[in-house]
């Protein structure tokens, strides 16, 4: 599967809204208004703060994403969470490959190798 080359990471961060997605058992079935804030850390590391509402009542998470491969220039990203959320103990990591993304970076394709979770998203 083909993923983005030279991402801008820095052009990258900001709010992101999902407009599309495959479901997932990690994301809650009833989610609304689903979104995604990347705030890049000073060590070139991404915070991730996903935040969703299921009836009326916000649900999140937070983050850390890294370049699977520091020497690629391919977009193939590492996002661990650390679960519950609560009493962050478990470290969960997944793949986070940008498969497409405008020129504007208005709009992106989120995916992995698995071809399992897919999300689109919209810049907010």
């Amino acid at each position: 599967m083909e993923v983005v080359k030279n991402l801008d990471i820095k052009r990258y961060m900001g709010k992101w809204y999902e407009i599309a997605s495959f479901p997932s058992f990690f994301q809650p079935k009833k989610g609304e208004n689903t979104s995604a804030f990347y705030t890049l850390n000073e060590d070139g590391t991404v915070h991730v703060l996903n935040v969703t509402f299921v009836n009326g009542k916000k649900d999140s998470i937070e983050g850390t994403a890294y370049k699977a491969d520091p020497k690629s220039d391919e977009a193939k990203l590492k996002v661990k969470f650390y679960v519950p959320p609560f009493l962050p103990i478990i470290p969960v990591t997944g793949d986070y490959w940008v498969l497409y993304i405008d020129e504007d970076y208005q709009y992106v394709l989120v995916g992995g190798p698995t071809k399992k979770y897919l999300w689109a998203e919209t810049y907010g």
